[in-house]
């Protein structure tokens, strides 16, 4: 059996380019998780692990959708060896059902490692360089004056939607609500 894997890292993402590529690689079953990375627990991925029987086929879409570091790419890997579980990606296109495909997959893994540390290293670099030009980063802060023309409006007009409010006063909908929470507290 082909089983499937998707992953994306915020909820703004979209699975749906993923899962059409594992549909068209004939997955019958397609596991998948918005979050990031990073995050140890992936509960999407540890079903999928635990579906799987001997002789099945996993099948990723991409291998930085499966692991953050190599360690952590063979190590999966060499976990579904153990229980007898081929593993397929589908961009790099890295099938263990061979030899070739095996020495693939640890050259791919180790370039898409490399390729993540030299992002991370390049917005690292960016970031020093911003800072050392007087750029801080984040968002603006929003003056104190909006603010507290959107608490007026809320407390003084309980008839006026909080979308009208908003837009009256400059002032996101989250800010407001978190300026009234604080209010309460």
């Amino acid at each position: 059996m082909k089983i499937g894997y998707a992953r994306v890292s915020t909820h703004e993402e979209n699975l749906n380019f993923q899962i059409a590529a594992l549909e068209a690689a004939g997955c019958e079953e397609i596991f998948t998780d918005k979050v990031s990375g990073i995050k140890a627990e992936r509960p999407g991925l540890t079903e999928a692990l635990n579906f799987m029987r001997e002789g099945d086929k996993f099948i990723i879409w991409r291998l930085d959708r499966l692991a953050r570091s190599l360690k952590e790419l063979i190590t999966l890997v060499e976990r579904l060896k153990e229980h007898s579980i081929l593993f397929e990606s589908l961009s790099e296109k890295i099938d263990t059902a061979s030899s070739s495909g095996g020495l693939i997959f640890h050259i791919f893994g180790a370039m898409a490692e490399f390729e993540r540390n030299l992002i991370r290293e390049r917005t690292q670099a960016g970031l020093k360089a911003a800072r050392a030009r007087g750029r801080l980063g984040g968002r603006p802060h929003t003056p104190e004056k909006k603010i507290k023309t959107a608490i007026d409006l809320y407390h003084n007009n309980p008839d006026l939607p909080i979308a009208e409010i908003c837009k009256l006063s400059g002032v996101s909908r989250a800010t407001l609500y978190r300026y009234l929470k604080t209010e309460k507290n």
